[in-house]
């Protein structure tokens, strides 16, 4: 199957055109397929009528080029590797403060720019960008790197320059961050003048002047379920500290790759009603969204929210429009994140105020339901018999939804309702319009408290028909 990725700014778009390796394909079941194949690549800039085009050689040999060259532009420090015409591609030259000339170098085959050959046969293409056009360069790229279902094996390693050969001004610093400079870009500022490692925001830290360390920036999955361009990756927004407190999480992505990721599906499904039960209630205000904002979360064992990174670049504009930075977990609250396993999950506002939580890689397989079960065919067909007249008994009123209301309902060996989770969206739309909240929130005070799972129970499917029809049968398990 052939895959495109499409990374989209108002003077750059690149255009990603691969396949999928099948052999490692089988091992992940991704909501969004991997492009671990490329074929071709497309670089559009605009003034430009024909793109750059090429393979894998000319992608990679730009994408080291253009961070390169973003780095050295930033720090006034001189990058070899954004000029490296002996066996690259791709360099870059600086004509003056505002003006910079792209070079491609091929070896004269209409097909691309699949190998290098001083002796070409065609004289290099120059194309030259105004500071804005440059930086909508980098800002395409960073997307790429934050797309780990593209090439995800392929990493930008950054060389972080010394003190002593920093020229950097915080005059330079404001003069740069006006020409549309992404946030990630921002990071890659930060290395070339050696004061943070991104995307941390910190002091200065002082090292010795032939003190050097090589750094790869090799991003974690910041991938939607479907095509939508990716935006660049946002710093984790943590907690406030107070006077005793630290926050206990700077960094999502440095987490993820220092502690153990929750991928059992029974365990995800639980976190995932967990997250939705947080987010839905909390977002009040459901409208004014121009497009979708997308993020992905990483959530504890326990529930907490301790990270969300934008996916979009409207998303990472609009994280006021939405509940989510008051719901990160507050470190004097609760025991900090340590080694704590946790959990990634795609969270979509979208333009219609409907909320939608998600695996951030779906499930590996199908989910079970946790906690002890009644399992007694005599006693599960009682229960099944008392949960229908309960809900029977207080379901009225002429529905107004048109397709099925499926729901997951738990109750105790006295028949009294312990869970309940919807099975579908419209289930979650139209929740409203059965008993089921008011009979939960009766007895525990929320329509969103935790499950009772201290005690064995009994699980059934519950189908609320738009015809009025009420259906309830044993639960056989959810259905992938």
């Amino acid at each position: 199957m052939n895959i495109q990725r499409k990374y989209s700014l108002p003077n750059c778009t690149l255009l990603l055109e691969g396949l999928s390796d099948v052999t490692r394909a089988a091992q992940f079941q991704e909501m969004r397929p991997e492009l671990s194949i490329l074929v071709n690549a497309e670089c559009y800039l605009s003034g430009y009528n024909q793109p750059l085009t090429g393979g894998r050689e000319f992608f990679e040999s730009l994408v080291r080029a253009v961070s390169g060259y973003a780095q050295e532009f930033l720090s006034s420090v001189p990058n070899p590797q954004a000029h490296n015409q002996e066996s690259e591609l791709v360099e870059f030259q600086k004509l003056d403060s505002n003006r910079h000339r792209l070079i491609i170098h091929s070896e004269g085959t209409p097909e691309g720019f699949e190998s290098h050959s001083k002796n070409s046969k065609r004289p290099p293409i120059e194309i030259d960008l105004n500071t804005v056009q440059l930086f909508d360069l980098v800002e395409a790229v960073d997307q790429f790197f934050a797309d780990s279902q593209t090439l995800p094996e392929l990493s930008l390693e950054l060389q972080p320059v010394t003190r002593r050969y920093g020229g950097a001004s915080q005059a330079l610093v404001r003069q740069a961050v006006p020409a549309a400079v992404g946030v990630s870009t921002l990071a890659i500022a930060a290395i070339a003048f050696n004061l943070i490692p991104p995307p941390q925001m910190r002091p200065p830290q002082p090292k010795p002047d032939d003190q050097s360390s090589s750094t790869t920036k090799s991003l974690t999955p910041l991938a939607s379920a479907d095509a939508t361009p990716i935006a660049a990756a946002t710093p984790i927004a943590a907690a406030t500290p107070t006077a005793s407190t630290k926050p206990a999480v700077k960094d999502l992505e440095a987490l993820l790759n220092t502690v153990p990721e929750i991928t059992d599906p029974s365990q995800l499904r639980a976190l995932n009603r967990q997250v939705y039960n947080q987010i839905h209630p909390a977002w009040t205000n459901r409208s004014g969204l121009n497009e979708e904002l997308i993020y992905r979360l990483g959530v504890a064992a326990d529930g907490a929210i301790v990270g969300y990174k934008a996916l979009n670049k409207e998303a990472n504009l609009a994280v006021g429009k939405t509940p989510l930075p008051n719901l990160l977990y507050n470190p004097a609250n609760r025991t900090p994140i340590s080694n704590e396993p946790i959990a990634q999950f795609r969270v979509v506002f979208n333009t219609q105020g409907v909320l939608e939580v998600s695996p951030w890689r779906g499930y590996a397989s199908t989910p079970q339901v946790l906690g002890a079960k009644i399992t007694d065919s005599n006693i599960v067909k009682d229960l099944n018999q008392k949960l229908y007249n309960a809900v029977r008994k207080t379901w009225s009123g002429t529905p107004t939804f048109t397709r099925d209301l499926k729901y997951r309902v738990a109750v105790n060996k006295d028949g009294v309702i312990a869970d309940y989770e919807p099975l579908n969206q419209v289930a979650f739309d139209y929740f409203r319009e059965t008993p089921l909240p008011k009979m939960f929130n009766a007895i525990y005070g929320s329509n969103v408290a935790a499950p009772n799972n201290k005690e064995p129970l009994a699980h059934f499917q519950v189908i609320f028909k738009p015809s009025g029809t009420l259906e309830i049968t044993p639960w056989q398990g959810y259905q992938q």
